[in-house]
């Protein structure tokens, strides 16, 4: 039989189970670097920016408030929305802070827009 069908040889194989794992370890890796990392260090940031608030801080909300820290305890902050209108949020609602003097310029402005 030789005559009409000719020999196959195996080639020496790698090793098969490498790579077969090697495509998922690779889409692990990328979704690692991709989604895992940078929420954990905007989870770092986060935290040390609630850590860090102090009285007098001009901080906005995850709802949009625009406000000034008047008190603050280990769970709340009070909030002063508005001249006399105060708010009182939980300290992992505050999404940013703001630089020194945006709430009092935007009280400005609102001031002269009801003028």
């Amino acid at each position: 039989m030789e005559f009409f069908i000719s020999n196959a040889y195996a080639a020496p194989a790698d090793d098969p189970a490498m790579a077969g794992l090697l495509f998922p370890v690779a889409i692990l890796l990328a979704f690692y670097f991709l989604f895992i990392r940078p929420q954990q260090k905007r989870a770092k940031e986060h935290k040390n920016l609630v850590s860090s608030l102090n009285r007098g801080a001009e901080v906005v909300t995850n709802g949009g408030l625009l406000g000034k820290v008047v008190d603050l305890d280990e769970n709340f902050v009070r909030i002063e929305v508005s001249e006399n209108t105060f708010v009182q949020i939980q300290r992992n609602a505050i999404a940013s802070l703001m630089p020194k003097g945006t709430y009092k310029n935007t009280l400005k402005k609102i001031k002269q827009q009801n003028q």
